[in-house]
Order: C-alpha cells, then sequence, then structure tokens
C-alpha cells in the first residue's frame, strides 16, 4: 500500500458506505452512527505502522463494523424484550421531498441520516423481515446479498468457514422468500402511492367504511411509541378494526396534519402537528390493498426527520 496518509484518506472516505451498512444491519441510525464511529475509534488507535500494512482500509473498516454490529445485534433481543410494546426500525425521509439536502451547514458534518441509500433494502418491510433472523444470519445476508461480499470475506467477520456463512445467508434468503416482500419496482411504487393517498383521505374524512375497503381484511398494524407517547402496545388485527382505530385517533388529535412523504424509499404517511412530526407511517401493498402498517411514534426514532418540515 502507499503512504499513511493515502491509507487514512481512504479509510475517512468510507464513512457512508459503513453507514449504510450498520443501518440495515441493526435497524437504527442512532446504533449504526455510534458503531461506526466505534470501528473508526479502532482504526485511528492502530500504530500507523499497522495502518500501512491493511491494503483495504475499507474492508477492515467493514469488518470491524459489521462485528461491532453483530455484537449490538446479540445484546439487542434482550434490550427489545424490555421495550414497552413494540420495536420497529427508525424510519428514514427522503430529504429531497422536505427541501433539505442533507448536512448540517457548509462546515457541519453530514447527518448520517442523509448518507443512507435509499432502496428496497431498507423498506421498512424488508427490515422488519430482517429482525426475525438470528444475527449471524442477518450479517450473512446483507453483507453477501445486499452488499456483495465474499463468503471468505463474511467468514472473516464471523469467526466461521465459508461454507457456514453460505449456509447461513441460504436460511435468511428462505425466511425473506417465505415472508413475501414485494419488489420495489417503479410500477409497485406507484401502485402504492396511490392507495396511500386514498388512506390519507379516508383517514383525513373519517370515512371508516372507506378504510375497510383499502384495509386487507387480514391487515395488521403495528405501533412503537417506545413507551414515551401514546400507542397501541399489540398488534392491531383486521381491516375493521384498524379502520375504526385510525378513526378514533383522528377524533382524539384535531390539528393533525398528514402528508404523503416517502418512508424508507417507499411511499408513506407523516402526521405533524404545529409543523411537528408525531407518527411515521410506513405500508406494505398487496393487490391494491394495505397488508400491513407500521406506525412509529417513538420521539427517539424521529430524530431524523426533526428538520423536516
Amino acid at each position: 500500500m502507499g503512504t499513511v496518509g493515502t491509507g487514512a484518506d481512504e479509510a475517512a472516505g468510507e464513512q457512508r458506505q459503513l453507514i449504510n451498512v450498520a443501518y440495515r444491519l441493526l435497524g437504527s441510525v442512532t446504533e449504526a452512527e455510534d458503531a461506526v464511529q466505534d470501528a473508526y475509534a479502532r482504526w485511528y488507535a492502530l500504530p500507523r505502522s499497522r495502518q500501512e500494512e491493511i491494503l483495504s482500509p475499507g474492508a477492515w473498516l467493514t469488518t470491524v463494523t459489521s462485528r461491532i454490529c453483530l455484537d449490538l445485534l446479540g445484546s439487542a433481543r434482550a434490550r427489545r424484550e424490555r421495550y414497552v410494546g413494540a420495536w420497529l426500525p427508525e424510519p428514514l425521509p427522503d430529504r429531497t421531498e422536505w427541501g433539505h439536502t442533507g448536512g448540517t451547514g457548509p462546515a457541519g458534518p453530514p447527518d448520517p441520516a442523509d448518507q443512507i441509500v435509499l432502496d428496497e433494502s431498507v423498506s421498512v418491510a424488508f427490515l422488519v423481515v430482517l429482525e426475525s433472523m438470528t444475527p449471524a444470519e442477518r450479517v450473512a445476508f446483507l453483507l453477501h446479498d445486499v452488499f456483495r461480499y465474499s463468503f471468505a470475506e463474511i467468514a472473516d467477520v464471523l469467526g466461521r468457514t465459508p461454507g457456514a456463512c453460505k449456509q447461513l445467508a441460504a436460511s435468511a434468503r428462505r425466511r425473506v422468500s417465505a415472508a413475501h416482500p414485494r419488489a420495489t419496482s417503479a410500477a409497485a411504487v406507484t401502485g402504492q402511492a396511490e392507495v396511500v393517498r386514498h388512506v390519507k383521505e379516508a383517514w383525513e374524512s373519517k370515512d371508516i367504511a372507506a378504510l375497510v375497503r383499502l384495509l386487507d381484511p387480514a391487515a395488521v398494524m403495528t405501533a412503537d411509541g417506545g413507551g414515551d407517547v401514546g400507542a397501541v402496545l399489540r398488534p392491531v388485527e383486521g381491516g375493521t378494526r384498524i379502520a375504526q382505530y385510525m378513526v378514533a385517533i383522528a377524533d382524539k388529535a384535531p390539528g393533525l396534519e398528514l402528508l404523503e412523504r416517502s418512508v424508507n424509499g417507499m411511499p408513506g404517511l407523516v402526521a405533524q402537528r404545529a409543523g411537528v412530526v408525531v407518527t411515521v407511517a410506513a405500508f406494505d401493498v398487496s393487490e391494491g390493498r394495505v397488508t400491513r402498517v407500521w406506525a412509529v411514534r417513538n420521539p427517539e426514532k424521529l430524530r431524523p426527520w426533526a428538520q423536516g418540515s
């Protein structure tokens, strides 16, 4: 490798990639940012001679970041068992919809949420499926299928053989197939946007019958309030019950403004009160009807939306 300066420059330029890996592994912008900062701290703590020996600082940082995430995923299950109500991933805004292109000013560092590429691998439907995997399955699947790392490289992260990592990824792939997350083609996105628009209109007019028609009879709504704000602690099941719940919310929250906005790259709804984002709702749509609603109300998870309006 060249001079250590070149290696340091290359390492510094990896932050965007590392944030993208860590968010998909952890489902949390905050935790992803912490994991990446920890990886960089370990890089800069290396003696210069050791840095010079590392042929690819990017690969080294990805391996270390993935190991940090693996450890966090191992402890996450215990933390989520103590979490009040359902745990959902932190939703991501599309800054272009808010007249905001990222960063905190000319001299400020980029906001981690702005560095995450919004594609099908960050849709809420996909992230929820990832939550059903073991930490090792999640790491093997994401690094191989999404980020195209070889099983030999993944073996170094997981401390297992390449063959074992291949089996883990295959097992994870079966989970994804069983959950039937739909491909986010342009047609699918357009169709979902139309359905979400109708949901917004029916919700605003408190039209239960219209909502019932838009919701699959077996639809499920999951809300994440984190114990900080009012939210149902258990999923609401059935189109009719969800419609009734949505209208009840509208009755209790006068002055709520609904906006059609991208949530993790897919059409969703954002509820604001007095210009402050209070709820972000993501949807899964199949054959013109909503099958899943994920509503995040925990203020800690809405931090990336604070600059929104």
